[in-house]
This record gives C-alpha cells, sequence and structure tokens, in this order.
C-alpha cells in the first residue's frame, strides 16, 4: 500500500473513532479569515445586526471565510478606515462611505443624495440595478477597495433639543452633521452644522454643546436615551438616509474564486433587507412608547415643509456635481434614474 494511501487510512480511522467516541471532529481552518471594521458603537442596536452578517457568511461559505466584525474605533478611527483597509490592517469596513467625501466629492453623492430617497428600497434598487454599485467601484477600485453592496438603517430620525417644526426654525440651530453634502444642505437651510463622530452625539446633546443632530434612526436613538433631553424628534425622517457600504481588500478580493466573490454580493442584499425590516419593526414601537411620554412630542413635518427642504436638497446636488468628474457622473446617472422612475419631475 502507498504512503498516500496508509496516511488516508489513518485518517478516517481516526474520524471514525471520533465520532464513535461521540466526540466532535476539529473545525477546518477557515481558508480567509478577515478583520473588518464598523462605523457603529458596540451599544448600537444595529451592530448585532451587522454582526450576523458576518456570522452568516461563515455558514454559507462553509466555514471558509471568516470575519471577525468589530466596533467603531477598535482598529482606527472612524473615517480612517478607507485607508487601513487599503494598507491591509483592515480587510474590509462596514461604514457610511459620506465619511470620504474629502478624497472625492462623489462619495458624498453616492453616500448620502440628501432628500432623493424617501424609502430604502428606493436606494437599493439604484444600487443594484441603476448603476449605483458599478459606480461605487468605480470610485473605490483606485483606492484599492471592492465595493460589495449597499444597506442602509432607513430614512433617518431627526433629534433636537428644541422644536424644529419648519424650514425657517432650522436657522441658527447649530447641529451635528456627518460631513460633506449633508452638512452644506442643511447650511443652506440657514442651520450651524458640525461634524462630530456618532460616539460624541449623545454627550453633546446632554450637555448643549450641539441643539440638534442628524444621526441615525428613531429605535436606536431612543434605545440609547437620547430622547431623555432630546425630547423634540422628527420623525418619520425628512432628510437623510445614508448608505452602509460594504467594502473590502480589493488585491484579496481579486484573488477569491468566483463562487465566494457570489456568495459576497448575494450575503450583501440578504443584508440589507435584513437590517431595514428590522430596524422599521423596532422604529415603530419606540415610536409608540415616546408617544405615550408626555415629556417626549414628536414632530411630523408636513408634506409642505418636506418639499421645502427637498428643494434646497435638490439645489446641492448640481453644485457638487462640478467638483470631481466622478461627481459629475453621479448626478447625471442618479438624476436619469430618478426622472425615469418617477421619483423626480
Amino acid at each position: 500500500m502507498s504512503q498516500s494511501k496508509i496516511k488516508s487510512a489513518v485518517l478516517s480511522g481516526a474520524a471514525a473513532l471520533t465520532v464513535a467516541a461521540g466526540l466532535s471532529a476539529p473545525a477546518l481552518a477557515a481558508e480567509y479569515e478577515w478583520v473588518f471594521q464598523s462605523s457603529a458603537q458596540a451599544g448600537d442596536n444595529f451592530f448585532p445586526i451587522q454582526q450576523a452578517w458576518a456570522e452568516r457568511v461563515g455558514t454559507v461559505t462553509g466555514g471558509r471565510i471568516s470575519i471577525e466584525l468589530v466596533p467603531t474605533g477598535t482598529v482606527v478611527s472612524y473615517n480612517e478606515t478607507l485607508d487601513a483597509v487599503a494598507a491591509g490592517i483592515l480587510q474590509g469596513h462596514v461604514t457610511d462611505p459620506s465619511y470620504f467625501s474629502g478624497k472625492d466629492p462623489a462619495y458624498g453623492m453616492l453616500s448620502n443624495l440628501v432628500g432623493a430617497w424617501s424609502h430604502p428600497q428606493q436606494m437599493f434598487n439604484y444600487m443594484n440595478y441603476g448603476g449605483g454599485i458599478e459606480l461605487f467601484n468605480e470610485l473605490e477600485n483606485p483606492y484599492g477597495l471592492q465595493f460589495l453592496g449597499a444597506a442602509a438603517t432607513g430614512v433617518e430620525a431627526f433629534l433636537s433639543t428644541t422644536p424644529i417644526r419648519t424650514v425657517e426654525d432650522l436657522k441658527g440651530i447649530k447641529m451635528r452633521a456627518p460631513e460633506g453634502m449633508v452638512q452644506e444642505v442643511f447650511a443652506a437651510a440657514g442651520a450651524s452644522p458640525v461634524n462630530l463622530p456618532g460616539s460624541e452625539v449623545y454627550t453633546s446633546l446632554e450637555k448643549g454643546v450641539i441643539d440638534a443632530a442628524d444621526y441615525t434612526v428613531f429605535s436606536t436613538n431612543h434605545a440609547q436615551g437620547m430622547h431623555d433631553f432630546a425630547t423634540y424628534p422628527i420623525y418619520p425622517g425628512f432628510h437623510s438616509m445614508p448608505v452602509i457600504g460594504v467594502s473590502m481588500n480589493k488585491e484579496i478580493y481579486d484573488t477569491l474564486p468566483e463562487d465566494l466573490k457570489a456568495i459576497l454580493a448575494m450575503s450583501v442584499r440578504d443584508f440589507a433587507q435584513d437590517i431595514v425590516n428590522r430596524l422599521e419593526v423596532e422604529d415603530m414601537r419606540a415610536v409608540a412608547e415616546a408617544q405615550a411620554d408626555p415629556n417626549i412630542e414628536v414632530i411630523d413635518w408636513s408634506e409642505e415643509e418636506r418639499a421645502k427642504f427637498r428643494a434646497i436638497a435638490q439645489s446641492q446636488w448640481e453644485n457638487w456635481a462640478g467638483r470631481s468628474d466622478l461627481a459629475g457622473k453621479v448626478y447625471e446617472s442618479v438624476t436619469v434614474y430618478l426622472k425615469e422612475t418617477g421619483l423626480l419631475r
């Protein structure tokens, strides 16, 4: 008997003995072991949903891929993950890509086209079927990243320590907003936006450093106790719906077999539906609880005021389109899509 056959027989016999003894066979090591960093905090109610996505990737690949998803700041700052992924310090990230608008204004347009989408599914359709993913990769590939797909937490709520019932009420409001187009739209509406990481929103509102904040969905804000002092939330959201972009190191991605590339793409589409649907349910429960609290007033803007804000937002799209060649390409792509689908007239 050849040496290879002897070795095979010994291994088969060992496995049989393990099963007979009622012991579990040792798990096979993953072919690919990666660390992805999220822009979410460990305490955010959507972070476990992101972790569940990472675990499912391991399951559906039969353990070939292992992704450890860590919260913001674990390895690098929230606005440094793009460079860290490109350098291989991280293998990927799950983040709001508008943090990188300073590298190319197209990041701001693709990541949070303020006023464009009234529901996440509209944005998903553009990304998956309207050319959004292709444009993201045209943007990210030169930086050494591969864009796998887009998710979202939903149309965001708005935190405020003072009642804001109209566009006019935004004037003079010092508020947190992510850098890029979101800040410029709020500035055009008369507010004074500042750039703060999500981890500083709670203390900044509580201490009166800011009056209001564009920060995630209602259920997350409520779970974190934001409405204890930001007692005038605006819901449903009227302004932004940032993309949750899932990207990884392109050099690693390019070496993957085609089946794993396809599984990663499908896994992000599944994650996008999972996080939106689960957070919508949590939002409804949180809003009902807040409305029952006499100390909280949930403000719902009129359609007239929402239209005024959307007009301000759209005026900034064309402004951003001229800031880079790719930003102009995004503007043309999105406006054509919105008109073809009846979302913009």
